[in-house]
C-alpha cells in the first residue's frame, strides 16, 4: 500500500514538474515583436519585419524600439554606411509619427525627401505616405498636393485625391460628393472590410457637418459591414487584417458613440466609446490615436452629464495627452466644467484661462491662413484639371489617329480580299462581299459612336470642373466680402462674384445640355434672372420681367458675353432704375435670330431712367466700359436710348 502511494506521488510530481516546464518551454520558443527585431542580421531584415509587423508595440512600447534604432543608426553613421543610415532614418520617422511628435517625424522625412532619387521603390512609397500623413496632422494642407502629385509621377497611385484636404478645410459636402464619386463604383459587394470602410468615412463626412441623424445611419451600416467580415469564417485572413479589421470596429463604434452623445443619449453612447477605447487600445498599442484621445474625452463629457465626476475624472486624467488645438481646447474646457461643479473655482478659471490664451493665439492666424490654403488648393486643383484635360486632349487625338490607321489597314484587307475573290463566280462572290461589307460598316459604326459618347462624357465632365472651379472663385470673394468692412470694396466684391456666377451658369447648361455646342438661351436667361434676383431680393419680387428669346441657341463664344451683358443691365435696373420699390416696375429682354448667324437684342425697362451725365460719366463706369467692349466682341456696337419712362439698351450682333 505504501509503495503503491509511494508511486502515485511520484507519477504526480513528475506530471506537476512536466506542466510547469512545457509553458515555460512555449515562452522561450515564441520571442515577442521587439526581440524578434533585435535577433534579425542586417538593416534590410530589420526594415522589412518593422514595417510589416502588425501590433509591433504589443509588448515593448514605441520609445523602447526608438532607443534600440537611434543605436543602430548610430553604428551605421560611424562607418558611414549611407542605405542603413536612410533605413534606420525611415524608421525613426515613424517611430516619431507613432508616438504623436508629428513635427520631428516630418523633420526627418523631409532631409530624405531631398535625396529621394536614391531610395529604391518601396521605400519611397513609405517615405512620402509619411510625409502625406504628417501634413495632414499638422493641418499643411496646401503641401500635402505636392506629395500626391510625386506619388502619381512615380506609379504610386493611379490618381491625385483632393477630399480629404477639402473636409480638413471645413468644405465637408464638397469632400463627401467627390469622395463619392470617386469610391462608390470601385468596391465589390463581396469586400465587406472595404464597403464597412466606405460607409465609415460617408459618415465621418456628415458627422462634420452635424448631419448626425444621417451619419448614425451610415455608422450602423459600416458596423454591419466589419461585423460580417471578421465573423466570416469562410476567408481565410492575415493576422494584419484581423488587426485592421478589429482597429476599423473600434473606430466606428466610436463614432457610434460619439453621435448618439451629441443627441443626449448618454446611456446609449457609454458602451459604445467605451468598447472602442478597449479595442483602438488593444490593436493600436504603442501607436498615438487621435481618435482615442477623442473618445476618451467624449466618455469624460458623458459622465459629466450624467454628474459621475469619477468617472469623468478617471477619464480626464488618464494621461492622454491630446495633439489636436481643438482636443486641447475640449480637454482643458471639460476640466474647467468638472472643477466648477466640484467647487474648485481656482482650478476651473485656470483651465478657462489656458483656453482663453489658445483661442487668442489662434484667432490670430487661423481665418488667414486657411483662406490662403484654400486657395492654394483650388489653385492646384485648377492646374490638375488642365493637365487632366490637355492628357484627354492627347488622348483623344491618339485614338483619331489609331482609328485612322485602323480603317488605313481594313481597306488594305478589303483590297486584298476583292483580288483574292476574283476567282470566284458572280453571285456567290457577290453576297460574300455583301456580309463582309456589313460587319466591317457594323464594328465601324460601333467603335465612332462609343467614341462620341467616350467624348461627349469627356467635355460635360470639363465644363462640369469648370463650373466648380468658377464657384469655388465665387465662394472666395464670398469670403473675402465677410472680411471687408469697406462699403465699396464689398459692392465691387459682389458684382464681381455675380459675373463669376454668369459665367458659371453657362458652363452647368452645357453639361446639363445633350448638344455640348450651343446654349438654349431662354432658360440660360431665366436662370441667370433667378440667380441675380437672390442677391437684390427687395427690388427682385416687384419687377415684371418678360422674356421673349424662344427658340434662340447661341454657342459659347457668344453666350458669355451675352450673359456678362445681361447680368450688368439686370444688376442695374435692380439697383438703381426701381428705387421706389415700384410694383408697375417692368423689365423686357428681346433676342432673336435675323440670319443664319446675324441677331438682334433689346433690352428696356420702365425705371426712373439714365442720369443726365451718362455720357460724361460712360467712361468712368465699369459696367458701361464692360459692357462696350463685350459688345465689341460680339462684332457691333451698343446703342442706348433714353425713352420717356426708363431706358433701351439695344444692338445687331454677328
Amino acid at each position: 500500500m505504501a509503495k503503491s502511494f509511494k508511486k502515485i506521488f511520484v507519477s504526480l510530481l513528475i506530471c506537476s514538474v512536466s506542466f510547469w516546464y512545457l509553458p515555460a518551454q512555449d515562452s522561450v520558443a515564441k520571442p515577442n515583436h521587439f526581440q524578434e527585431f533585435q535577433n534579425k542580421q542586417g538593416v534590410q531584415e530589420r526594415f522589412d519585419y518593422f514595417f510589416g509587423t502588425t501590433n509591433r508595440y504589443s509588448e515593448n512600447s514605441a520609445y523602447d524600439w526608438q532607443a534600440t534604432v537611434n543605436v543602430y543608426h548610430n553604428n551605421a553613421q560611424k562607418v558611414q554606411d549611407t542605405l542603413s543610415i536612410r533605413k534606420y532614418e525611415l524608421m525613426q520617422s515613424q517611430l516619431y509619427y507613432d508616438i504623436g511628435d508629428f513635427s520631428k517625424s516630418v523633420a526627418i522625412a523631409n532631409q530624405l525627401y531631398k535625396k529621394i532619387e536614391n531610395l529604391d521603390m518601396e521605400s519611397k512609397k513609405i517615405l512620402l505616405d509619411l510625409i502625406d500623413n504628417n501634413y495632414a496632422k499638422l493641418g499643411l494642407y496646401d503641401r500635402q498636393f505636392e506629395i500626391r502629385n510625386e506619388k502619381k509621377n512615380l506609379g504610386l497611385t493611379d490618381k491625385v485625391i483632393f477630399y480629404d484636404i477639402y473636409s480638413n478645410l471645413g468644405l465637408h459636402r464638397k469632400a463627401m460628393d467627390d469622395y463619392i464619386k470617386d469610391k462608390l463604383k470601385t468596391i465589390r459587394e463581396d469586400d465587406y472590410y472595404g464597403q464597412a470602410q466606405y460607409q465609415s468615412n460617408v459618415g465621418n463626412y456628415l458627422l462634420l457637418d452635424m448631419s448626425i441623424p444621417t451619419a448614425l445611419t451610415y455608422y450602423k451600416k459600416a458596423k454591419g459591414f466589419i461585423d460580417v467580415y471578421l465573423n466570416d469564417i469562410s476567408r481565410e485572413k492575415t493576422e494584419q487584417e484581423i488587426s485592421n479589421g478589429n482597429l476599423l470596429k473600434g473606430i466606428i463604434e466610436g463614432n457610434i458613440g460619439k453621435c448618439h452623445a451629441l443627441l443626449k443619449e448618454y446611456d446609449i453612447a457609454i458602451p459604445y466609446l467605451e468598447n472602442s477605447v478597449t479595442l483602438i487600445n488593444e490593436f493600436n498599442k504603442g501607436k498615438f490615436s487621435s481618435e482615442m484621445v477623442e473618445n476618451t474625452l467624449e466618455l469624460a463629457d458623458c459622465y459629466l452629464q450624467k454628474e459621475d465626476y469619477e468617472k469623468a475624472k478617471e477619464y480626464l486624467l488618464n494621461g492622454l495627452d491630446p495633439v489636436k488645438i481643438e482636443n486641447i481646447l475640449r480637454k482643458n474646457r471639460l476640466l474647467a466644467s468638472y472643477y466648477d461643479r466640484i467647487g474648485d473655482f481656482k482650478n476651473s478659471v485656470e483651465y478657462l484661462k489656458r483656453n482663453v490664451r489658445i483661442r487668442d493665439s489662434l484667432n490670430r492666424n487661423e481665418s488667414s491662413m486657411k483662406k490662403q490654403q484654400l486657395a492654394a488648393v483650388a489653385g492646384q486643383e485648377i492646374e490638375y484639371s488642365k493637365k487632366m484635360m490637355e492628357q484627354q486632349k492627347k488622348d483623344l487625338e491618339q485614338s483619331r489617329s489609331d482609328l485612322q490607321a485602323k480603317e488605313e489597314r481594313i481597306n488594305i484587307v478589303f483590297i486584298s480580299l476583292i483580288f483574292t475573290l476574283l476567282g470566284f463566280a458572280g453571285l456567290v462572290f457577290a453576297y460574300l462581299k455583301s456580309i463582309k461589307n456589313q460587319r466591317l460598316i457594323a464594328e465601324q459604326k460601333r467603335i465612332i459612336e462609343a467614341s462620341l459618347v467616350e467624348k461627349d462624357s469627356l467635355l460635360k465632365e470639363i465644363h462640369h470642373r469648370v463650373k466648380n472651379n468658377l464657384q469655388m472663385v465665387s465662394s472666395l470673394l464670398s469670403l473675402q466680402t465677410k472680411n471687408t468692412r469697406s462699403k465699396a470694396a464689398i459692392e465691387a466684391l459682389e458684382e464681381g462674384k455675380s459675373r463669376v456666377k454668369a459665367m458659371a451658369l453657362i458652363h452647368q447648361k452645357l453639361y446639363q445640355n445633350d448638344d455640348l455646342s450651343v446654349i438654349e438661351m431662354q432658360g440660360y436667361i431665366e436662370s441667370l434672372i433667378n440667380s441675380v434676383q437672390s442677391v437684390y431680393k427687395k427690388g427682385g419680387h416687384n419687377i415684371n420681367i418678360a422674356i421673349d428669346a424662344e427658340g434662340v441657341e447661341l454657342d459659347i463664344d457668344r453666350a458669355i458675353p451675352f450673359g456678362l451683358i445681361l447680368n450688368e443691365l439686370v444688376s442695374n435696373s435692380f439697383k438703381y432704375a426701381f428705387p421706389d420699390d415700384d410694383e408697375n416696375g417692368k423689365i423686357y429682354i428681346h433676342l432673336r435670330k435675323t440670319g443664319t448667324q446675324e441677331g438682334y437684342f433689346e433690352y428696356t425697362d420702365n425705371g426712373i431712367g439714365l442720369p443726365e451725365d451718362t455720357d460724361d460719366r460712360a467712361n468712368s463706369s465699369m459696367g458701361i466700359r464692360l459692357m462696350n467692349r463685350l459688345v465689341n466682341q460680339l462684332q457691333s456696337t451698343l446703342n442706348i436710348d433714353k425713352t420717356s419712362e426708363g431706358v433701351r439698351f439695344w444692338f445687331n450682333f454677328k
